[in-house]
């Protein structure tokens, strides 16, 4: 099977890689997107798919915009493909593209579609509190993530999962599922089968500001929240004017709802600290200050030393509504 990788982040490399060690699969070359500065010195960083094709001898292009490189375009015709596999590639392909290969298009899309079209599939479940996502393999037409379903796997949603957590199971599942994938639509025994147009939702992209905590709602919205914007762009509040990332939650097993204003923390509990929502306390576990590293919640309150009735800001009264504090949230 001859195969052309279509592919920009880490999350596609295993795949790459696997395809790369099949006997039966050639890759005869890469597409990703350009390369661009990164970072505060603002170096010139390549993709990983980049690098990873590098490393193997596959010939790499890198498109500002390939539906409208004519040059590119007639290369890949020349290669005579039997499949495109696209994976993350970040840009939208023509239809000239799309009819290049012998067998077809196939996108690997994080969701099951047809929920969770769009930007954001990895995220929107665990931000909406659903228990099972997973992976789809399409065929790709024009329209946003529409296209037939070649192959689909469930994946379970834990109530502490992140999206760093499900990002790394699907760069982990996706490899053979791809494979497998493209095997059965060359030996012709998988059929695709079209979405239903009437179970379809869309994942949008997600806006720093949306990471902005509101302590006025449920402890589990709270929670989905930490855990669905985790590492990007992450969940923030205010104390005293200064930015804070709540980096790691837990639900409360005791249902118990306390007086007091919304945001005020109650105190240490279950290895955390208290804090009060629109609906039970919610139990903060890591976090991290403006411009400090990453630490446990129990430490910080210690050190912060804390008055009673303090507590985070309403959303309504905090200074932005971005956080305004530039690190990173930095995993060990």
């Amino acid at each position: 099977m001859k195969v052309i990788f279509f592919g920009t982040p880490q999350i596609a490399v295993p795949s790459l890689e696997y395809l790369v060690k099949k006997e039966d699969v050639e890759v005869l070359a890469v597409v990703s997107q350009p390369d661009k500065r990164a970072g505060r010195g603002q170096k010139i960083c390549t993709t990983p798919v980049c690098c990873a094709a590098h490393e193997y001898d596959i010939p790499v292009y890198q498109p500002v915009l390939i539906r409208k490189d004519r040059e590119l375009i007639g290369i890949l015709k020349n290669l005579v493909p039997d499949f495109f596999v696209t994976f993350a590639f970040g840009q939208i392909i023509s239809q000239e593209v799309i009819d290049i290969p012998k067998y077809g298009c196939v996108n690997l899309h994080a969701s099951l579609l047809p929920g969770y079209r769009g930007a954001n599939p990895i995220q929107a479940p665990i931000l909406n509190g659903d228990k099972k996502t997973g992976i789809t393999a399409m065929l790709t037409e024009l329209a946003l993530d529409s296209g037939p379903i070649v192959k689909q796997q469930e994946i379970e949603i834990t109530e502490n999962m992140t999206s760093l957590d499900l990002m790394q199971i699907i760069a982990n599942d996706s490899p053979e599922f791809i494979y497998k994938s493209i095997k059965g639509l060359y030996e012709g025994t998988i059929t695709p089968v079209p979405q239903d147009e009437e179970k379809v939702t869309f994942a949008p992209k997600v806006k720093k500001e949306d990471g902005h905590i509101d302590w006025s709602e449920p402890a589990e919205v709270i929670h989905n929240k930490v855990r669905g914007l985790k590492p990007w762009p992450g969940a923030f509040t205010y104390i005293h004017g200064t930015c804070v990332k709540i980096t790691e939650t837990r639900l409360n097993p005791e249902k118990n709802i306390k007086d007091g204003n919304f945001g005020e923390i109650t105190g240490k509990i279950n290895n955390g600290i208290g804090v009060i929502t629109g609906s039970g306390v919610l139990v903060i576990t890591r976090l991290q200050p403006a411009c400090k590293p990453q630490q446990g919640a129990l430490s910080w309150y210690n050190g912060a030393r804390i008055q009673k009735d303090e507590g985070f800001e309403p959303i309504d009264s905090a200074k932005a509504a971005v956080c305004e504090c530039k690190c990173e949230i930095k995993e060990k």
